[in-house]
């Protein structure tokens, strides 16, 4: 199968652009247009065509059990951003050809802290840990000020390999503290504003320092003003030593300013569940929060038993708090199938690529995945087709009965063209990501 990446990305672009007009392409046409501004085909003329785009279309089943998926090439356009015709294919079309690859939702990494990695600079590995999280803390407190020299420029570069991976969106986390004050959220805000063309986001305000702490306070409520979207926070027992205060001030400026909230929680322990018990209370207190409060982490769901963990699921299920989780492995395996067969909504991000928190990390939401398949044994046609909802924020081709739910008219036309016959197979394989399209334009 003959692949995208067998000529450079500007030439794809420049290739892509001239299709769509509907003019055939040569190498000589690309070498005679190698003038052609790589930002101005970023922009596009706002529409696009796909020929030979490779669709699920429904199960094939041996009794009741599916085993495989069927698929068959289609003619897709989009226009301003939006999915306007998805139409039988036509081999001889005027349009891009897609080369039977399969589409599938454009990824979506819902946690991870662009504002202060080392991507993009000299390679650096972890230290050793000294102190926990307070001592992560205090190397952040000397290391800060160096890494927001060039921040906006690493957190770029971190989002050309979220979209090498097939990523057109993130939650990112951003620090509010004393020590970087405003400027990790400025610089972000430049990054992200640079990139607005082929990439989206959302930002949460992070006080990494503790909300008491250090004080953050006066800096997270100037953030709040600041064009973000959640208030965050850290581990209120174990770094500012209450509970109550530190949610209650949280809950407080998210609802003043109309933000969603997405606390980092990695404390276990039955004591520790009282901070999941106290927000839920809070949220349900306050009904404007369903569906806009997230727990990252939690890893004390994972440390309880079996009868916990369903309790628990049933009470963020009805206050609508949702739980990000890095699928963590080892000791802290968590009870995500308890969780969504509770219908809480759980997503998952990259976390720490390459900083001071972490060695770790390719960059791909499909990876995780993959990982979410093996932790949790879905390895049937079926449940591999699931696992795909880890990587696109719950948004599935088909639904659990086989019948194709995307893409449909009227869709974003935010979606990613891979090297697989079908969604099963791209989890199991993390099949390599071809393209990405983010509102109708080809970004990767």
């Amino acid at each position: 199968m003959e692949r995208f990446n067998t000529i450079s990305r500007k030439d794809f672009l420049k290739n892509s652009a001239l299709a769509m007009a509907g003019i055939s392409i040569t190498p000589a046409m690309i070498s005679a247009n190698s003038t052609v501004s790589e930002d101005k085909i970023l922009s596009g003329n706002g529409k696009l065509m796909l020929k030979n785009v490779r669709l699920e279309t429904g199960f094939e089943y041996d009794d009741d059990e599916v085993i495989s998926t069927k698929t068959d090439l289609f003619l897709v356009e989009t226009e301003d951003g939006k999915i306007t015709q998805i139409a039988p294919n036509d081999p001889k079309a005027k349009a891009i050809d897609a080369k039977g690859f399969l589409m599938l939702p454009a990824f979506k990494d819902m946690h991870i802290h662009l504002d202060k990695t080392f991507y993009g600079d000299k390679w650096q590995a972890v230290r050793k840990r000294k102190g926990g999280v307070k001592g992560m803390i205090a190397l952040e407190e000397q290391i800060m000020p160096e890494i927001l020299k060039n921040s906006t420029y690493k957190a770029e570069k971190m989002i050309e390999l979220l979209q090498s991976k097939g990523s057109a969106f993130v939650r990112s986390h951003v620090n509010i503290e004393p020590t970087s004050k405003l400027d990790s959220l400025k610089n972000l805000q430049k990054a992200l504003g640079n990139k607005k063309q082929s990439f989206g986001a959302e930002i949460v305000a992070f006080p990494q320092h503790g909300v008491y702490y250090k004080n953050s306070v006066p800096y997270l409520k100037e953030a709040a003003q600041m064009n973000i979207d959640f208030i965050g926070g850290v581990d209120p027992f174990s770094i500012d030593g209450e509970i109550e205060k530190t949610i209650d001030f949280t809950v407080q400026l998210a609802l003043d300013h109309q933000k969603g909230i997405d606390i980092h929680l990695h404390e276990t322990g039955e004591s520790r569940l009282k901070t999941v018990e106290y927000l839920i209370d809070k949220v349900n207190e306050n009904p404007s929060l369903k569906g806009k409060t997230f727990l990252s982490h939690c890893f004390v769901l994972g440390k309880l038993d079996k009868t916990k963990q369903e309790e628990i699921a049933e009470k963020l299920a009805n206050a609508q708090v949702g739980i990000v989780s890095t699928i963590p492995f080892g000791n802290l395996v968590m009870p995500l199938p308890t969780l969504q067969k509770h219908n809480v909504t759980v997503y998952t991000g990259n976390d720490s690529i390459v900083d001071h928190w972490n060695t770790y990390g390719t960059g791909s939401v499909l990876e995780k995945a993959n990982l979410y398949a093996q932790l949790y044994g879905q390895s049937t046609e079926f449940l591999l087709s699931r696992s795909l909802k880890i990587a696109t924020a719950n948004l599935l081709p088909l639904d659990d009965k086989g019948i194709q739910q995307w893409p449909r008219k009227g869709d974003e036309a935010d979606f990613v063209l891979l090297n697989a016959s079908c969604s099963a197979e791209a989890v199991s394989r993390i099949s390599n990501v071809e393209s990405l399209v983010y509102k109708g334009n080809v970004v990767f």
